[in-house]
C-alpha cells in the first residue's frame, strides 16, 4: 500500500443521480445548496468537478461560488478519497496522549502523509484539529466511527484488514 502520486482520473458521473438529489430530495432550492453537496460528496466520496459543474448550470449559481463553498467548510473535499478514512485527532490533549506517534506509524505501515490517499483508493489519512473529546484522547476516527482511547493495535489491525481487502 505504499503511496505513490498518481493522475486520477474523474469517476463516470450519474447526472440522473445529480438531478434526483437537486430535484427529488431537495426541491431544486438554492437554500439547500450545501445539503445538495453533502449528498453528492456521499455518493463519491469527494465532489467531481462535473458534478460540482452541472449543480452550477442546473441551479444557475456560478461556478466560483460552488467552489468557494466546496473549498471553505472542511467538510467537503475536491480530491478523492479512499475507500476507508483514517482521521486522527491532533489536537492538544490528543497529542499529548500519542497522536503524533500513530501518525508517525501509519506513514511507516502505508506510505500515506496526512490528506493524502493510497493510489489504490482504498485509504485516505487524514489529520484533524480536534474532535471536541480531548477527556478520551486520543481519538481516531475509522469511517466515522469514533475510537477512544486508541492504541496503536487497533490502527495497526485496521491497517491489515485494508490491505487484505
Amino acid at each position: 500500500m505504499a503511496a505513490i502520486e498518481v493522475k486520477y482520473q474523474e469517476p463516470e458521473i450519474d447526472f440522473t443521480l445529480i438531478d434526483r438529489i437537486i430535484r427529488d430530495d431537495y426541491g431544486g432550492n438554492k437554500e439547500n445548496l450545501i445539503m445538495m453537496m453533502q449528498a453528492i460528496q456521499k455518493q463519491y466520496r469527494y465532489l467531481p468537478y462535473s458534478a460540482l459543474k452541472y449543480l452550477s448550470d442546473y441551479m444557475g449559481i456560478p461556478f466560483t461560488k460552488i467552489y468557494e463553498i466546496a473549498t471553505f467548510y472542511a467538510s467537503f473535499s475536491i480530491e478523492p478519497k479512499g475507500k476507508h478514512i483514517l482521521s486522527v485527532c491532533t489536537g492538544t490533549a490528543c497529542h499529548l496522549k500519542g497522536s503524533g506517534e500513530m501518525i508517525k506509524y501509519i506513514k511507516e505501515k502505508t506510505g500515506l502523509e496526512p490528506g493524502k490517499t493510497t493510489p489504490d483508493m482504498k485509504l485516505t489519512l487524514e489529520c484533524v484539529n480536534c474532535v471536541g473529546a480531548c477527556g478520551l484522547a486520543p481519538v481516531v476516527i475509522i469511517n466515522e466511527k469514533y475510537n477512544p482511547e486508541a492504541e496503536l493495535s487497533l490502527v495497526s489491525e485496521f491497517i491489515e484488514q485494508v490491505k487484505a481487502e
